[in-house]
């Protein structure tokens, strides 16, 4: 009988899952609706979403641009439009969903109206802009305006008999218990019950009941019996926090209101009420709320001015802002009682003059508004402290209707008093010269991001002085000096950043009380000689600079905090350790720096410094026993210095270290001593020549390791890794092997790379030679959360495209990863719609903009996108370079050794984006951000900022020349810290990609970034006529001419090596996580799987140049059968024993090993007997009976270029590479960038068995090794042949070299 019922009970599921189905396909648009869709312009489909059903499946709604929403809702007349997630609004009856819909999709950034029509047809952008039948139930907003439903009641105490339970209704809103009686479904007496002050409790004897108290002495008391658990829930955490405020508020901020609930009015005891972003209109019962105090309704659809909120006498604040209000009501005069207003973001061009009886107030806001002078009423008010009128028509200012107020703070920025002044903003005015001497008891000026020349104030009362951001301050003068410039707040009190001033005025070292001054980003040469002797200055920021040395003279200063990086110093002053006992952090990267001052005279030192910073100098060995005296030191940079050696003995006193940075440098070794750096958490180390992996896995404090680009060649771990390990970057060292046991213990590293298997690019493979290669690198910021992520595809949608991206979220990690892992298949569908580069690109942003889902309705990012492109159609065409930016992202190419700009940033500095996001009443805060959220006018996410924050991109395209080395793409934190400029100095000679991404954002954290940080190396190798081929060159034919055509089988491809004339190797590095699935691994380090198309044809063309013209496509390789015989050092049939698949590439045969081997890209000039070629064509015979059976199919095996000498000095003979570069040396390129002699062998046996196999576990096995006596196994009747070609070969090339060295050099052949 069970098993009848659970059959029966399946059955039923799986019914309804049926139903499901066919239901989920109804709601799709079918075939012949799209047909009539797309047949005119003016129609289109809205997806209806259904208000109770969760989740909602929309249901498509056919109509045109004049349907109104009550046609469109036929069976429910009322719709709601819901945009980003957040408030839903009800349609009025005449307005059209679908020309609300297409402008939506217009503002949002497309152009073309047909591919409007098509987005609006897509289901997903219901995360953007979404329909409801209905006013959707949202259990979060509704259960904050009221909760509701009918119960058990009993008043009073529960001992009493004549008290009993009654079913009642209840109610919880605003402030108050309604409990009233239900009589023929009408309600009858009501109870109020105030709460606040109150209590509320759980009955114990009763199950799910709760006792609500109200407070005074005559309180009382309603036990109120919940029909579930998960109810009395609900109302216990609701009620406990209405109890527990101790002033009468209420927030129904974002509730999607459309008008005020009317049990709301029995909380008459309100004081404060916040009622801002809802769909409210002017509602005339406001002035029941007697006794509020405290009332925002900003950002709802009031129109006009709320009169019935100055009947309210006891209003102390009100916020009317972003209410289209153009007006304010003559009878705002009683409100007497009123001290803030705020009308930001109206339409307001005048005020009353009733409102100059208002003696009390003393903040106004009239930000942009509509005002074209300063109204004459300010004049009444004598309490005004605070005047906001940013943004608005200002032309002219006559200061002297300013004479008699009293205002403290002004704030005049972005325009098209005064002798009480204390606070001047008039940032972003475009002024040229300030005279602020006008305010002579000004305390605080902001005058940043201005055009300002000239300077002038009185000094006796300023405090503070914000004047960054100009660009031509060359003067700064004071009449009085100030004695007590103190800091208001954590920023700089006296700011004078990138500016152009070229001396530091005498009278700042007079100021007592100065305690941070910031001078960088100038053209300073000198500091004044007292400036460190001053006993109040803290900081210092005079980096970016032209100073050649520090004032001398230091006198026991309270200094802090010293900051002279990229300046020119070539000494730091003898005494700066002696003299300086407050000093704590010392940045000088970017210095010429070749010795350091002592931190003592005697073996004690008083040095507390903590933080010390000295990337990118000239610092040698000898500086590192000077770096003892400070034993409280935490952080070290000093990489990009010339330390061979950094002494065990050093380092074994500087027990306190946290984080060290060693990069770039020339260090073999990392000091043995650092296991006494018990706190170490951060060992940087990369682009070195580390051969000894150092034993810091058993530091237990340890985060973060990187030491790639050295020249490891092995890892010994302990048996237990840190618990806080969650980076480790082994990435760039060819010597490397990991066996099978350390990776399986590295698995759970969060981030873990190493390099991929060795491979050639898609263009080597087609016979031509690589015309870019890669290497990235990302690092966590301070808080060890990794928020940026990269983009990097070799061959994107065929052989002669790229995409590389960066992407940044500043404090999130969900927008760059969902970018990361869409944005490509994104833009590859794109492509097929459009050859645009500007049209194809922008809509990869937008269509990603809706593919980011609920992650980007609140949370954003930055993202900048390169797309290099080859056209099909015009083989003898150019490659072409499409960068796309959003937010802080950025791109530059290096041409000719100058940066150039492929990247925008868009924000309101720029004209066009300040008079777009006004049209859209955004408000502009202080600090230069949108709303308060961020200060990029066009970024991904954040669609809750929509209209005036949007994703559309800035397109840039630039023809590839052979003057183009390298493209930078960069995350927000590098280029904060580096310059473009630098950025291309710094990486031009750096040859590889990794080690010059690795470069930048080491750089970047040794001048001080705490960022994320991401950046990406494209190096191009583009010849003159744009194709990287030379016409005197012939495609090389394949030693065999026919037969076997090209099949997605495993192809083990070989690492293509030379320097700077030669294909550069990709350099981007795997990362293995147990989070990877195994068919992202193989993905992501090279599946054997062969992506390459098969030739088109058997025959050789007469003559080609490379792999962007057709004719070089066909038949530039085919397949030779060939066979080899190892013992794997895992297992003798090539599986490991905890593996349940060979390794790829190799196929097992007992104890037999087949491989399939391709060989391509020899440039031999010969021509093959029919009888020749049937012999290479036909099977090998059978072996003999000691061999095990011969090999059916192979592996296939790639070699790009063939080592033909056996001098390696004299350079390869075989391959494609810049013109004039033929006989120059060359070797095998390391992963750090330097270039290596080539190994005594290349044996085809050891590419085959590195080939890392994939696990089920999510890892790769280790590299199986070649045992001595491999055999690579040629049979007898073929011997001949090959020596027959290769002797034309070597007759041809290199008619000095033994033919038999040769044979065994390019085969790894043995006898």
């Amino acid at each position: 009988m069970n098993s009848t019922l659970s059959s029966g009970s399946l059955h039923t599921r799986s019914l309804d899952r049926k139903t499901l189905l066919r239901h989920r396909q109804n709601m799709q648009l079918q075939p012949s609706d799209r047909e009539w869709v797309r047949v005119d312009l003016h129609r289109g489909s809205i997806h209806v979403h259904d208000k109770l059903t969760s989740p909602s499946y929309p249901r498509p709604v056919l109509c045109t641009i004049d349907t109104t929403a009550e046609a469109a809702g036929d069976t429910s007349p009322t719709l709601y439009v819901q945009l980003h997630g957040d408030a839903v609004r009800r349609l009025g009856q005449d307005e059209r969903p679908l020309q609300i819909q297409n402008d939506f999709l217009f503002k949002l950034g497309f152009k073309d109206p047909w591919r409007v029509q098509e987005e609006g047809m897509n289901t997903e952008i219901g995360s953007l802009l979404r329909f409801y039948a209905g006013k959707p139930h949202s259990i979060e907003s509704s259960e904050r305006v009221q909760l509701s439903g009918t119960y058990n009641v009993r008043k009073g105490k529960l001992l009493l008999p004549v008290n009993r339970w009654t079913r009642r209704q209840v109610i919880l809103c605003g402030t108050c218990l309604i409990v009233s009686s239900v009589k023929d479904s009408h309600m009858g007496k009501m109870h109020i019950l105030p709460l606040i002050g109150g209590k509320v409790e759980e009955v114990k004897k009763h199950s799910h009941s709760l006792s609500f108290s109200s407070a005074g002495p005559q309180s009382q008391t309603y036990y109120v019996s919940f029909d579930s658990f998960t109810e009395h829930l609900r109302w216990h955490r609701h009620a406990a926090k209405m109890v527990s405020q101790r002033i009468n508020s209420v927030d129904l901020s974002c509730c999607s209101l459309e008008q005020l609930p009317p049990n709301l009015f029995y909380s008459q005891d309100l004081t404060h009420l916040n009622l801002k972003h809802n769909f409210l209109p002017t509602d005339h019962r406001l002035h029941q709320f007697s006794r509020l105090r405290s009332l925002n309704l900003s950002n709802n659809q009031l129109g006009q001015f709320p009169m019935a909120i100055c009947d309210i006498s006891t209003l102390t604040e009100v916020n009317l802002s972003c209410n289209y209000l153009t007006n304010v009501d003559q009878a705002v005069g009683s409100m007497t009682n009123l001290q803030t207003f705020l009308l930001d973001g109206n339409c307001l061009s005048e005020l009353p003059s009733e409102l100059g009886s208002l003696q009390r107030l003393g903040y106004l806001g009239l930000s942009f508004n509509q005002f074209t002078h300063v109204p004459q009423v300010l004049e009444r008010l004598t309490s005004m402290e605070r005047l906001c009128m940013a943004g608005n028509s200002l032309d002219t200012l006559v200061l002297q209707s300013f004479r008699l107020l009293r205002f403290k703070h002004v704030d005049l920025r972005y325009p098209d008093l005064l002798r009480h002044v204390t606070q001047l903003d008039v940032r972003d005015n475009g002024l040229e010269e300030l005279d602020a001497s006008l305010f002579p008891h000004l305390e605080v000026l902001h005058c940043e991001r201005n055009h300002i020349v000239t300077l002038k104030a009185k000094g006796s009362m300023l405090k503070a002085v914000y004047a960054q951001n100009n660009g031509r301050l060359g003067t700064a003068r004071s009449h009085h000096v100030s004695s007590n410039l103190t800091p208001l707040s954590l920023s700089h009190p006296l700011s004078f950043c990138r500016n152009r001033m070229e001396a530091v005025p005498e009278w700042l070292c007079e100021i007592k009380k100065l305690e941070v001054l910031d001078l960088s980003h100038n053209l300073v040469t000198e500091l004044p000689a007292r400036l460190l002797c001053s006993s109040s200055l803290r900081k210092l920021s005079a980096g970016h600079n032209h100073l050649q040395k520090l004032p001398e003279r230091i006198e026991r200063p309270l200094l802090e905090v010293l900051d002279v990086q990229h300046n020119q110093l070539a000494e730091l002053p003898c005494n700066l350790f002696l003299k300086s006992d407050s000093l704590r952090c010392l940045n000088a990267s970017a210095n010429k720096l070749e010795h350091l001052p002592p931190s003592s005279l005697s073996e004690e030192s008083n040095s507390i410094l903590q933080e010390l910073y000295l990337t990118n100098n000239r610092l040698t060995d000898k500086c590192v026993s000077l770096l003892t005296g400070h034993a409280h030191l935490r952080v070290l940079h000093m990489a990009y210095n010339y330390l061979h050696t950094f002494p065990a003995s050093k380092m074994a006193k500087l027990e306190e270290l946290e984080e060290v940075d060693l990069s770039g440098n020339r260090l073999k070794t990392v000091p043995t001593t650092i296991m006494n750096c018990r706190r170490m958490h951060t060992l940087i180390a990369h682009s070195n020549t580390i051969e000894v992996f150092p034993e810091v896995m058993q530091l237990m404090e340890m985060k973060c390791v990187d030491l790639s680009c050295n020249e490891l060649s092995e890892i010994s771990l302990p048996e237990i890794l840190p618990p806080k390990l969650q980076e480790l970057d082994l990435s760039g060292n060819p010597r490397l092997n990991l066996d099978h046991k350390t990776l399986e213990q590295l698995n759970n590293i969060r981030c873990f790379r190493i390099d991929p298997p060795p491979t050639f690019s898609t263009n080597e493979a087609s016979g031509g030679p690589a015309v870019w290669s890669h290497g990235y690198t990302e690092a966590s910021g301070v808080k060890n959360k990794l928020c940026v992520a990269a983009l990097s595809v070799n061959s994107f949608c065929g052989s002669r495209e790229a995409l590389y991206g960066v992407f940044d979220g500043d404090r999130n990690v969900e927008v760059p990863y969902l970018l990361q892992c869409t944005m490509n298949d994104v833009l590859a569908e794109e492509l097929h719609k459009t050859k645009s580069e500007e049209d194809y690109m922008t809509n990869t942003f937008l269509v990603m903009q809706r593919k980011l889902g609920t992650a980007g309705q609140k949370l954003g990012g930055s993202a900048a996108l390169c797309h290099i492109r080859h056209d099909p159609t015009d083989p003898g065409g150019c490659f072409t370079l499409t960068a796309a930016n959003v937010g802080k992202c950025q791109a530059i190419l290096c041409r000719d050794g100058k940066p150039l700009p492929l990247s925008l940033l868009h924000n309101v500095g720029l004209e066009e984006e300040y008079r777009r996001i006004r049209q859209h009443n955004a408000i502009i805060t202080e600090d230069n951000k949108v709303n308060g959220v961020t200060d990029s006018t066009r970024i991904m996410g954040y669609s809750f900022l929509y209209p005036a924050v949007i994703p559309r991109p800035y397109v840039c395209t630039v023809t590839l020349t052979p003057q183009d080395e390298f493209f930078i793409l960069g995350s927000r934190g590098l280029w904060d810290a580096v310059s473009p400029s630098e950025a291309v100095e710094a990486v031009r000679n750096v040859p590889d990609g990794l080690a010059a991404a690795k470069k930048l954002c080491t750089l970047a954290q040794g001048y001080g970034c705490t960022d994320s940080l991401c950046a990406v190396v494209v190096q191009l190798s583009v010849s003159e006529d744009c194709c990287c081929c030379r016409d005197h060159h012939q495609p090389p034919p394949s030693p065999v001419l026919g037969g076997y055509p090209s099949s997605g089988g495993s192809s083990i491809k070989e690492r293509p090596t030379g320097d700077g004339s030669l294909p550069v190797p990709p350099s981007s590095c795997s990362e293995i996580s147990s989070e990877i699935s195994t068919s992202e691994m193989s993905s992501e380090v090279g599946s054997t799987a062969s992506s390459d198309e098969p030739p088109q044809s058997s025959e050789l063309p007469a003559r080609g140049c490379c792999a962007l013209h057709p004719a070089c496509l066909t038949g530039s390789f085919q397949r030779q059968l060939s066979s080899a015989t190892f013992s794997s050092a895992l297992s003798d049939n090539g599986l490991d024993s905890e593996d349940e698949e060979p390794i790829a590439g190799v196929f097992s045969n007992g104890s037999r090993v087949e491989v399939e081997a391709d060989i391509h890209c020899l440039r031999v000039e010969a021509s093959l007997s029919s009888s020749g070629r049937e012999r290479l064509l036909a099977p090998p015979p059978p072996p003999p009976p000691c061999t095990p059976e011969p090999l059916e199919e192979g592996v296939e095996l790639t070699l790009g270029e063939v080592d033909m000498r056996e001098d390696r000095e004299e350079g390869w003979s075989v391959g494609c590479g810049r013109p004039g570069d033929d006989g120059k040396a060359m070797g095998k390129r390391r992963g750090n960038g330097s270039v290596a002699p080539q190994e005594k062998s290349h044996n085809l046996i050891e590419v085959a068995a590195d080939v890392p196999s994939k696990k089920g576990g999510g890892y790769f096995t280790a590299p199986a090794q070649p045992d001595p006596d491999d055999q690579f196994i040629i049979p007898p009747e073929l011997v001949e042949e090959v020596k027959e070609i290769m002797k034309q070969h070597q007759q041809k090339t290199h008619p000095k070299i033994p033919i038999v060295e040769n044979r065994y050099r390019v085969f790894g052949l043995a006898e």
